[in-house]
């Protein structure tokens, strides 16, 4: 068996193969970048290594420092996660040059299968149904661009290294392909260093599924069943399910065994998953399905299938790292009840998804027997700009697909986790949404109904609460400054004349809002929208799920699941209005100016793009909101910025 790991990876999934590793009594390494020196996973490694600087570039990404680390440990194995180098066959060979056992398949395997466009033609070899589609060595913008043509609209972009929804982009028109492709290299390249595409025909009404395979170096190949993976928003999942519901055996039979036949076809040793895409949104004996392609890694959602089968995935492969046979034959897996992941994630739905960064104060979450938490952070960690979004998964099993979701709702309504923005919210209006309920659903459910699932209707409770907590702070610290038997520091709502009545400023998620306040026995009323009589005073506990943190001059109501920042306004006296016609374009996030698209003195209309700003894998594009000239460029492309950093600035044309 092996005897020290180096978990080349972070976050949660590097945490979660520590805990296998403990278990199995083999000791483990951690590396890090400047951004992660106070991680989780660094806290819980028997050792740790410092890589590099914050961008993956410069540390997950860089194979010699990774080695290097590996051999001042000691370490006689590496294990590489999901993303970052998980599927780069140079990274296993450079492992298996060093002397060291790359945990998971050989570099020809991950050659063959790894790369969307060699693992369709073995499918196609294999007789395995795919996806009409391009997937040539002919890589010019103007080649792929007539074979979307010939394909026909709408079609897929995707990269060939591509995972996790990166690198991907749904074309409708021949008019939008010059900047989807333009889109689709930039991050693939960012994020896995190639920047090779193909082009696929978009199946109309998806159900995604996936099929977990598992072999060994003796030539035996299995598989643990299949998951149902086909909530998604942007290509990357957000609840996966397993075993995909209203599956029929028939199907189940097809696709398992195409996903083992592939995977045999060319010796695989380790776990991998077959993707497949079912076409019309059920999964009856004679629905059309393709083979998309194979992840030759460890899945984000691995959990729902060791939920089902009762099995670690970790330790399987780690035993077949370590040369043993797989621990079980197909007649001996067997799968039952039904298991739930939820992705909780550092973003905000109801402004597009956008990553949401910073320190994380408070990170509390349920217990229940049940349930399972994989988890990165902790309270007092830190979210950077410079990873994915995702800060934890929460996973439920039981004996039914309802007994699971009944299990979520309530553990998801008391997870209480401040700083960030997350997306609780939208995960509980997910699994309440009705199509879901009954697993009526597709890949495009959420693109669809979008607006239900991010509307926040508590807000204004939210608003309330926090604005209440804020006046009676500051009412309670002006009494301590003074005679507190003076009548005049009683709050009790007394005056000679009509009810007092004043309208407040207040700065709700930053940006400015009023509340009406009114005093009365014993405290304050708090009325929003102003002049609404009909909401507030606040909240009260036992009819809403509020949860509040408070923080000098700053309150944090988390109410429905839904974060709403609520402070008092800060005056600078040196802020002024300089009279200047032009318009700031700036960061919206902390992030890496991946792409500068003007030059000063260029003319520009409403809706030109400007520049990218690439955070958490994802691209911020930021666009011209009128017709102008470009005044002058005030950021470096390639430069690492933060939220409001000055870009450009937009004047009126002459």
């Amino acid at each position: 068996m092996l005897k020290k790991v180096l978990i080349a990876n972070r976050g949660e999934i590097a945490c979660r193969i520590i805990r296998t590793a403990k278990r199995m009594g083999i000791r483990t390494v951690a590396v890090y970048s400047d951004a992660d020196a106070k991680a989780l996973h660094v806290a819980q490694a028997d050792e740790a290594v410092h890589i590099g600087a914050s961008p993956a570039p410069e540390s997950y990404l860089r194979i010699d420092k990774i080695i290097a680390a590996a051999r001042a440990t000691g370490a006689d194995a590496i294990h590489p996660g999901y993303g970052f180098l998980s599927e780069s066959a140079e990274f296993v060979e450079a492992v298996v040059a060093a002397g060291i056992t790359f945990i998971g398949p050989s570099a020809s395997a991950m050659r063959a299968l790894g790369g969307k466009a060699a693992a369709k033609e073995i499918a196609i070899t294999a007789g395995v149904p795919v996806v009409p589609g391009y997937q040539g060595a002919g890589q010019e913008p103007k080649a792929l661009a007539a074979e979307a043509k010939r394909i026909g609209y709408p079609v897929m972009i995707k990269a060939i290294a591509g995972g996790g929804g990166r690198g991907m982009r749904m074309v409708e028109t021949a008019a939008d392909f010059a900047d989807a492709l333009d889109s689709a290299k930039r991050e693939a390249t960012s994020a896995f260093g190639n920047e090779i595409m193909l082009i696929e025909k978009l199946v109309v009404a998806p159900r995604h599924i996936e099929v977990q395979v598992f072999g060994d170096t003796f030539g035996n190949v299995v598989h643990l069943f299949e998951r149902d993976c086909s909530l998604q928003r942007r290509n990357q999942k957000v609840i996966e399910e397993a075993p995909a519901p209203g599956m029929s055996p028939e199907l189940r039979a097809k696709m398992c065994g195409a996903a083992v036949r592939l995977a045999k076809s060319v010796g695989y040793a380790g776990a991998g998953t077959v993707e497949f895409l079912v076409e019309g949104g059920t999964l009856g004996p004679d629905a059309p399905w393709y083979f998309i392609e194979m992840n030759t890694r460890l899945q984000v959602e691995h959990p729902v299938t060791e939920e089902i089968t009762g099995l670690d995935l970790v330790e399987w492969q780690f035993r077949v790292a370590a040369g043993e046979k797989l621990p079980k034959s197909q007649a001996d897996i067997t799968m039952s009840g039904h298991a739930i992941e939820v992705r909780i994630c550092a973003e905000d739905p109801s402004n597009g998804f956008m990553p949401s960064v910073g320190k994380i104060l408070r990170f509390e979450t349920n217990s229940e027997r049940g349930l399972r938490l994989e988890n990165g952070v902790i309270a007092g960690g830190e979210v950077s700009p410079f990873y994915d979004s995702m800060i934890a998964k929460l996973i439920g099993s039981a004996a039914t697909r309802e007994q699971v979701i009944d299990q979520l709702l309530p553990a998801l309504d008391q997870m209480f986790i401040v700083g960030p923005q997350t997306n609780i919210a939208f995960l509980r209006a997910l699994l309440t949404n009705a199509a879901v309920q009954i697993a009526e659903m597709d890949t495009g459910l959420i693109a669809r109904e979008h607006i239900s699932l991010t509307t926040n209707n508590w807000r204004s409770m939210a608003i309330v609460k926090g604005a209440h907590d804020l006046i009676e702070e500051r009412w309670s610290d002006n009494q301590s400054y003074h005679d507190g038997e003076s009548p005049w520091n009683a709050c009790d709502g007394f005056q000679l004349g009509l009810q007092r009545k004043t309208t407040l400023p207040f700065l709700v998620d930053g940006k400015s809002e009023s509340v009406d306040v009114r005093w009365a026995d014993g405290g304050c009323l708090v009325t929003y929208p102003v002049g609404n009589a009909n909401i507030g005073p606040y909240p009260p506990r036992d009819e809403y799920p509020v949860k509040v943190h408070t923080e000098p001059n700053t309150v944090f109501v988390v109410l429905g699941g839904r974060q709403t920042i609520v402070s008092r306004p800060v005056y600078d006296i040196y802020a002024h209005d300089n009279g200047s016609s032009t318009d700031a374009i700036v960061a919206p996030i902390n992030g890496r100016l991946a792409r500068i698209f003007v030059a000063a003195g260029q003319q520009v209309a409403k809706g030109d793009k400007i520049a990218v700003v690439e955070a958490m894998k994802m691209e911020h594009m930021l666009v011209a909101a009128r017709d102008g000239v470009i005044d002058k460029i005030t950021a470096t492309e390639g430069a690492q910025v933060t939220q409001g950093t000055l870009i450009a600035t937009l004047a009126e044309e002459v």
